[in-house]
């Protein structure tokens, strides 16, 4: 005699329409579910629906601020999320998020990114799992959450955070542009010392020695000056 095989299979509904027959009542309640920001999962063995759970994400107490922050900078929030569109969108207003991208395979999320920078912006993007490892590499900055994220989400970003602090994205936005604004600083600031010292010296004002003596001086000028960052109380979180 043959043995009759049990296949079991569950997944989103879309997935799950395909396998098995779902009942209309559940694929309203699955609506409803998504809507609320849960997201159904359905199971069927062979071709006949078995059962239906729902599972929820639940965003940081510190995302809305920081997701705030990031706005009032000037910066478009993106949500990158595999979730169907009724769930994402769920979660993006509970977040404050008016931007959505939604129903994404794993496998998308480096040609999401490459399409938003096809538009002419620069992306940073935030992401913690393996299947963020290419869009982390891809975009213009990559931020990997360190203490929950994957070593190869890790070894893919730019920067790496070593805690889950989400206010810490905005912090290093703000950590280097505020690096870069003293970086011009400073290239100003040495080259009007150097091009000083060396008139002073050419036009005999002041002699060579003097002239070298002030120049090396200049750089504890820039010393000084790229120190200011550690004393400003608007980076410490």
């Amino acid at each position: 005699a043959k043995s009759h095989e049990t296949i079991l299979t569950g997944g989103s509904l879309a997935f799950a329409d395909k396998q098995f027959e779902v009942p209309e009542a559940v694929k309203r309640q699955a609506e409803s579910l998504a809507s609320e920001g849960k997201t159904p999962l359905l199971f069927g063995r062979d071709d006949a629906f078995m059962g239906m759970i729902s599972v929820a994400d639940v965003i940081k107490e510190d995302s809305p601020q920081a997701i705030r922050q990031l706005q009032d900078m000037g910066i478009r929030v993106v949500m990158l999320t595999g979730d169907n569109e009724a769930t994402a969108r769920a979660i993006a207003r509970q977040a404050g998020i008016d931007h959505v991208i939604a129903d994404v395979l794993p496998g998308d999320k480096a040609g999401a990114v490459k399409k938003l920078q096809s538009e002419g912006k620069h992306v940073l993007m935030v992401g913690d799992g393996i299947n963020d490892a290419l869009a982390l590499r891809e975009a213009s900055v990559g931020i990997a959450m360190g203490a929950m994220g994957s070593d190869l989400a890790i070894q893919s970003a730019d920067i790496a955070l070593m805690n889950n602090n989400l206010m810490n994205i905005p912090f290093s936005i703000k950590l280097a542009k505020q690096t870069r604004k003293i970086i011009y600083q400073n290239i100003a600031l040495s080259m009007g010392i150097s091009l000083t010292m060396i008139a002073l010296s050419a036009f005999g004002v002041i002699s060579a020695l003097a002239g070298s003596v002030l120049h090396n001086a200049g750089a504890f000028a820039v010393l000084i000056n790229s120190s200011r960052i550690l004393k400003s109380r608007e980076f410490e979180l």
